[in-house]
């Protein structure tokens, strides 16, 4: 997910039985539905307790998208970082998802209405894995 979709994601929006959140404001301009790992929904369930107190309280999250990138910066600034950008989570993401799905499920999943930009910067199998599977 992009930040923007994290930070605005709410409430009635994630379904943690399904493990699914529903995104309705995208980049694209289209909903999409987007599983959750089981890490995803631990860390989810945490926010709960937490954003209950909060003002914001129908947001997961409870921060605002500069709150997020600010936060971000002083992180990679502590871990002494100098090119890494919240969006290159997304990328490792979907690089390593392209190894456990197929390229039009990583298309639902990421929001890409063009398949070759997944293609050609996400999916990168390596062939003697492939190899090894034709057996």
């Amino acid at each position: 997910m992009r930040a923007g979709e994290i930070v605005g994601l709410t409430w009635d929006r994630v379904d943690l039985k399904a493990r699914t959140a529903k995104l309705i404001e995208t980049k694209n301009g289209s909903s999409r539905v987007v599983p959750l790992s089981r890490e995803a929904i631990r860390i989810i369930e945490q926010m709960r307790s937490c954003t209950e107190k909060s003002y914001n309280s129908n947001f997961v999250f409870g921060i605002t998208g500069s709150q997020l990138e600010s936060l971000f910066r002083k992180a990679r600034a502590r871990a002494m970082i100098d090119d890494l950008h919240f969006h290159d989570s997304r990328r490792e993401a979907l690089t390593r998802l392209a190894a456990k799905v197929d390229v039009m499920t990583l298309a639902k999943i990421s929001g890409h209405r063009d398949l070759r930009i997944l293609q050609s910067v996400y999916y990168a199998p390596d062939m003697s894995k492939i190899a090894a599977s034709l057996d």
